[in-house]
């Protein structure tokens, strides 16, 4: 299994990353052990988290994505074998939310013991706190690795204007974010390459895109109007549903049927394929799921392939 650095940061991480959200909402903990116990089995490392997964769901509090983890990580003794991720910053109550100095010393102290560990390999500003000069923020991190408490550090949901900030305030002596959380897909480009990318090249910063499927639509389970009551999730990528999204989904089957791959397969390879993206966030409700996903860092495509889906994605 091929491990990348993570941005300049002594972590290395598997090319694919799990994404922790589905516990504790889609899937319950027995579920969630299995599916982590399959990913690590698969030759992966790398789980990505946050303290308000999953506060969404009705009846829950946020930190249940942690807790089940914590409790895995106990039960199977993988912690060393674990790049672990998790985020700070959104809203976990009546105040309880951002990126002070004061906030982030109660919040991390919340997540080590749902995660049930003392350290955090790698700890993300969730959302930007405009409030809140990137100085503090950074001198809170500084002190958390000081302690040993945090590894390292990334951003997640940032402007490119106050992310170019806060890396040049790491130039005086501060900890600096090694990786950035956008959003990126074969439909979702622009924003990223048109945003982030410059920056990301210019400051060797390492990418974990999300939504890396566009909330299932990559999958090629959606293709029409009336494929949307497949699933709950099926009405958000009903915006893919134009000539574009129908263009990239033909390249992929083409791709795919070359390959004996999956259009999944096939989108994740290309994102793994992308100079800059160190590893896509992926999600499964089953072994299964995960098992076929888990193929695309097997799948080399050829410059052709990637020139294919560039043109249809552009």
């Amino acid at each position: 299994m091929e491990h990348r650095k993570l941005g300049n940061s002594e972590l290395k991480v598997s090319a694919l990353c799990f994404g922790g959200n589905v516990f504790g909402w889609t899937v319950n903990q027995i579920t969630s052990f299995k599916l982590l116990d399959s990913f690590v089995d698969l030759g992966f490392n790398f789980i990505d988290t946050a303290d308000v997964y999953s506060r969404w769901v009705p009846g829950n509090k946020g930190g249940e994505s942690e807790s089940i983890i914590g409790n895995w990580l106990k039960q199977s003794g993988n912690r060393s074998k674990i790049v672990l991720a998790t985020k700070v910053g959104s809203e976990m109550g009546p105040g309880d939310k951002g990126l002070s100095k004061e906030y982030i010393s109660r919040a991390v102290e919340a997540s080590l013991k749902r995660l049930q560990t003392d350290y955090i390999d790698l700890y993300q500003s969730h959302y930007d706190d405009p409030s809140i000069p990137v100085e503090e923020t950074l001198e809170a991190y500084s002190k958390l690795i000081s302690e040993g408490k945090v590894r390292v550090i990334g951003a997640s949901n940032f402007s490119p204007e106050r992310l170019r900030e806060a890396l040049e305030a790491s130039e005086k002596g501060l900890p600096r974010y090694e990786s950035l959380q956008p959003q990126y897909n074969l439909v979702e480009r622009k924003g990223y390459e048109k945003d982030f990318e410059e920056i990301v090249q210019q400051y060797k910063i390492g990418v974990i895109s999300y939504y890396s499927l566009a909330s299932g639509f990559l999958t090629g389970k959606y293709r029409s109007e009336e494929d949307l009551s497949k699933s709950p999730r099926g009405q958000g990528v009903k915006k893919y549903l134009n000539d574009k999204g129908l263009a990239v989904l033909a390249a992929l089957d083409e791709t795919a049927q070359k390959h004996n791959a999956t259009p999944a397969q096939v989108s994740l390879a290309w994102l793994i394929a992308h100079p800059g993206i160190t590893a896509p966030i992926v999600s499964a409700t089953s072994t299964a799921q995960l098992e076929d996903i888990a193929q695309a860092a097997k799948l080399k495509l050829e410059p052709s392939d990637i020139e294919k889906l560039n043109r249809a994605s552009e």
